[in-house]
């Protein structure tokens, strides 16, 4: 096989040599197996040695292109192995072979990336979800999987794919987000992060709210920071993505069915099983659905100081949402008995948005008062107000506080936190009137 010096080459005939240097190292590899760690290095000696066998002589830049195609075939993720790398890209989308689409600082933009077809992007999606144990096919056409370095990935195909496989990637951020750098990036103040870890520390249970995409999972990760070294703490997801910092954790992932549609373990039996491993915390990185009643009532006996996030765009919106969730756990409740376990197990919600231009932000922090009549009573102790927008469309507005004092004051305090009035907004002449409820 040979290529001219001279003349331009054509897609076709790289194509053709990138296929033979891929032949000849798999070969290899297949007849002698390396260890993992040995993999990487191995794979460029034979790359390198089997261009040279060739007696080909491309240009640099364009021989640079080749073996980087080939190694992120070959060591990573193809077309996409770029944008894994690119720490400005939070969501990849392959939207079949020929558009690859990236969200990068909050805006979405089309990559010039193609697949070559879509047994391309199907191949891909087996390399991601076999180590995992996952399957996907036509019977079984959605699959969540993770990469390895805690990415979240969402896939599916044909039939319910219409124009091909789908790829959606929730990049996972290197190294961990700090409360100081929510502040310095504007998602909070310092007075709601001291807010936020007075109730962490003083065993609250706390709901994140918020939309696809806002940063729940961020948040969820920021606050469970809070929580002291020597507690015991159990996670539950379905992708195991959360990233916390203590020492005594307990991780646990739900299982998909087999292929005879058994043996699998879901989000409420791990909540179930929770109960059983002591745990001073349970994490539940997202309520989708019966365990949210499961959930409730392990806050409810004793399990104080629980995390978990829900889809909803208010407080509001996310206890309606709880309350249609318990429903979905098949136990017949009235929906009075239903909202008394609510009011009594969470004591606050955070609502996190992604707002115009992209930002997030926690919009409010809502505190869960109680009961009057069948209605759930809550009140807000922080909130966002959105002035406007910049000229790039960009939501321009600022954090406020209600100058309410929270009714679980008291249980702070009885932790050892005696958050100043200033905290909540307040100011000497509501203080010297008696103003609102402090």
């Amino acid at each position: 096989m040979s290529l001219p010096n001279q003349a331009p080459v054509r897609p076709t005939e790289l194509n053709k040599l990138k296929e033979y240097l891929v032949g000849i190292i798999s070969r290899y590899l297949e007849e002698n197996p390396p260890s993992a760690v040995d993999r990487p290095k191995l794979i460029k000696d034979l790359l390198n040695q089997a261009y040279l066998n060739t007696k080909i002589n491309l240009a640099v830049t364009m021989r640079d292109q080749i073996f980087h195609e080939i190694l992120d075939d070959m060591l990573g993720f193809g077309p996409i192995q770029s944008l894994l790398d690119d720490d400005d890209v939070t969501e990849i989308m392959v939207n079949g072979a020929s558009k690859v689409y990236v969200e990068r600082k909050g805006k979405l933009e089309r990559t010039p990336i193609v697949f070559e077809n879509d047994d391309q992007v199907l191949k891909l999606i087996d390399r991601i979800i076999m180590p995992l144990g996952r399957r996907i096919d036509p019977d079984s056409p959605t699959v969540d999987a993770r990469l390895p370095d805690g990415s979240r990935v969402n896939a599916i195909i044909q039939p319910v794919a219409i124009d091909g496989p789908s790829i959606t990637i929730r990049k996972f951020m290197k190294g961990r987000l700090s409360v100081e750098q929510l502040i310095e990036f504007g998602s909070l103040t310092a007075s709601m992060a001291e807010f936020i870890r007075a109730c962490v520390v003083s065993h609250l249970n706390i709901i994140i709210s918020g939309g696809t995409g806002s940063g729940k999972t961020t948040l969820l990760n920021v606050l469970s920071s809070f929580i002291p070294g020597d507690e015991r703490i159990v996670t539950i997801e379905d992708a195991a993505e959360l990233r916390l910092q203590q020492d005594h954790i307990v991780r646990l992932e739900t299982k998909p069915t087999d292929v005879e549609g058994k043996n699998g373990v879901t989000i409420r039996d791990l909540v179930r099983n929770s109960l059983r491993m002591r745990p001073d915390r349970i994490i539940v990185g997202e309520c989708r659905g019966g365990e949210a009643l499961d959930m409730l009532q392990a806050m409810n006996t004793g399990h104080d100081g629980s995390l978990t996030t829900l889809h909803a765009n208010s407080p509001r919106d996310a206890v309606s949402r709880l309350e249609t969730m318990c429903l979905m756990a098949g136990i017949d409740l009235p929906i009075k008995v239903l909202r008394q376990q609510v009011a009594s197990a969470i004591d606050v919600i955070i609502q996190q948005s992604r707002l115009r231009g992209g930002a997030r932000k926690v919009t409010s922090i809502t505190e869960v008062s109680g009961m009057e009549g069948d209605a759930i009573i809550m009140t807000e102790i922080f909130r966002y107000e959105q002035k406007g927008v910049t000229k790039d469309g960009a939501a321009i507005g600022e954090m406020k506080q209600t100058g309410i004092r929270p009714l679980f004051t008291p249980k702070l305090e009885a932790a050892g936190f005696k958050l100043p009035p200033e905290i909540f907004g307040a100011n000497l002449t509501d203080m010297l009137s008696g103003g609102r409820r402090r």
